[in-house]
């Protein structure tokens, strides 16, 4: 039995290792739950660390979101009944503040890999060869540093080949200054330097604020420490089963079952019994 208190006004949801399966799908019953959800006057929000340029996957994950929080949170759109989105937040770094970032990472840690995202869609995300890079359905370009880390950047991507993804993190909160850069990672072994002040609970924040919604009344899922900060914002936090042990320690509670058999969508079922 869930232990929410409360039926919330808005839920929140990760993507990746919460709601799509290893397989890179969204489950039939999932997006029913999901549906269900928004149909019943609960505000949806999908929240992930992809970037803008995956806006159009983001929607055919979870077609029944009445927001994206996209970008670890530098990214919000509403998207509206008549098919159009609207964007309501836009923040970027520049370029050379992720370079310098690298440049005292390496220092900290060693080598690594290297990929910056531009804030202009035209261009491609550039960098280092990235040989286990996550998202095949977005194009990356090989170029020198000094060229790929030039101009407004959604976020950077650094990857070790002898540290994990979190192991970057506490690294990186060492040597980087909050003030410049804001530093996550989201469970696929990168490290990603994104805009000051950029996390995902930023990013609801400005859904709240539009409805005057307060923390207290937001349910979230997620799995991965990218996750952690809606976690220690919202009401009620529900980790996945397969989530990193840092989420599941900040969580309320613990799904029912892990991405790949439906845990969200088994608690939303039970949920709505109760709405």
């Amino acid at each position: 039995m869930i232990q929410l208190a409360r039926a919330p006004r808005l839920v929140a949801t990760d993507l990746d290792g919460t709601i799509v399966r290893s397989d890179e799908t969204v489950s039939p019953r999932t997006m029913s739950a999901l549906k269900r959800l928004a149909a019943s006057g609960v505000i949806l929000v999908g929240a992930s660390g992809r970037g803008p340029r995956l806006l159009d996957l983001c929607r055919n994950d979870i077609p029944a979101a009445d927001f994206l929080v996209l970008g670890q949170g530098a990214f919000v759109y509403e998207c509206r009944y008549d098919d159009t989105v609207v964007q309501l937040a836009d923040r970027s770094v520049d370029g050379a503040v992720l370079h310098e970032a690298l440049r005292l990472v390496e220092a900290e840690v060693g080598p690594v890999r290297a990929l910056a995202e531009p804030a202009d869609p035209d261009r491609n995300i550039t960098g280092d060869p990235m040989p286990d890079w996550p998202w095949p359905a977005v194009v990356l370009e090989a170029a020198p540093r000094e060229v790929a880390f030039s101009g407004p950047m959604v976020k950077g991507y650094f990857v070790s080949d002898h540290h994990t993804g979190p192991e970057l993190l506490v690294a990186a909160q060492d040597v980087l200054d909050p003030d410049l850069v804001t530093v996550t990672e989201s469970g696929v072994g990168m490290l990603e330097v994104c805009p000051v002040g950029v996390t995902k609970a930023a990013g609801i924040q400005v859904v709240l604020d539009k409805f005057g919604i307060d923390w207290s009344d937001v349910l979230v899922f997620g799995d991965a420490t990218n996750d952690l900060s809606m976690f220690n914002a919202a009401g009620h936090a529900v980790a996945m089963p397969n989530g990193h042990p840092w989420v599941q320690a900040a969580a309320s509670e613990i799904a029912p079952a892990g991405n790949n058999d439906d845990g969200v969508a088994q608690y939303l079922e039970e949920l709505l019994e109760l709405l």
